[in-house]
């Protein structure tokens, strides 16, 4: 298994080679809710045309975290990555809490960046208002869902549609520390650090939001308002899909993304 050293962890990744030594990189970067084997559904798609690398965030899957450090390295983390192995231009493929890497990313190096797909994600930088309004819209949603014993990271009626992907789901998460157990709760730590609003609106990188239409986590409105304020971004929704587009409907995420990308390499 491969790990890094850097930056007082161990950092896990894993490097699947493309159909050539030259072929572009792709770094994919899962949410809370996962870790590198989240993109399975992913991997064999893209890497007909892409090299493609998976890691683990710090604390997540394999990845050590002994400080606590959490979210607000995984920026200097993917950039130390990017250095070790070589990589002077690479496009992001990020799942919600990887936005936050995504975009810290591109605005500490955009030279470096081809490109970003942001799934289901705002990306969590420093926008109070945003982080305010998420709040506003889904805590009740998840609340409701919580309470009926309803998984929050997919559409409602997924588990019923699709239970195998539904139990597959829960078994990748399942390898990480569970949120009830992580020293620093998620919600504090999405609000804490990070690129400033300025700093993600003035980027030139060309940034692809997908969006499901029954996201509860992180509803159309929170991600929209991104899309708003950065100019030459691009915002599909995708309907019927809730917080994970890329598991529930992999085809129609891996067509757009590939379209984008392919737009921009």
């Amino acid at each position: 298994m491969p790990f890094l050293a850097l930056n007082g962890i161990d950092l896990f990744y894993d490097d699947h080679p493309g159909p050539s030594d030259d072929a572009p990189v792709i770094v994919f970067l899962h949410g809370a809710g996962g870790n590198h084997l989240s993109w399975w559904q992913q991997v064999p798609h893209f890497r007909k045309q892409y090299r493609c690398v998976t890691i683990d965030h710090r604390s997540y899957g394999a990845s050590t975290d002994p400080k606590d450090e959490g979210w607000a390295r995984y920026g200097e983390d993917l950039v130390g990555l990017l250095d070790h192995l070589g990589l002077d231009r690479v496009a992001l493929v990020a799942q919600s809490m990887g936005g936050r890497t995504a975009l810290d990313t591109a605005v500490r190096d955009p030279d470096r960046i081809s490109a970003v797909v942001m799934g289901d994600t705002w990306g969590f930088f420093q926008w109070p208002e945003n982080q305010d309004r998420s709040a506003r819209l889904n805590e009740p949603l998840i609340a409701d869902r919580v309470e009926r014993g309803l998984p929050v990271m997919v559409a409602e009626s997924f588990p019923e549609r699709d239970p195998e992907r539904m139990f597959l789901y829960q078994q990748v998460q399942a390898l990480n520390v569970p949120f009830d157990q992580r020293p620093t709760p998620i919600e504090e730590e999405s609000r804490t650090g990070g690129p400033t609003k300025e700093a993600v609106a003035a980027l030139t990188v060309p940034i692809l939001f997908l969006e499901g239409s029954e996201d509860i986590v992180v509803p159309p409105e929170v991600v929209r308002a991104t899309h708003e304020i950065i100019p030459g971004s691009e915002y599909r929704e995708v309907p019927g899909c809730g917080h994970s587009i890329y598991w529930e409907a992999p085809e129609t995420f891996n067509a757009l993304a590939s379209e984008f990308l392919a737009a921009h390499p």
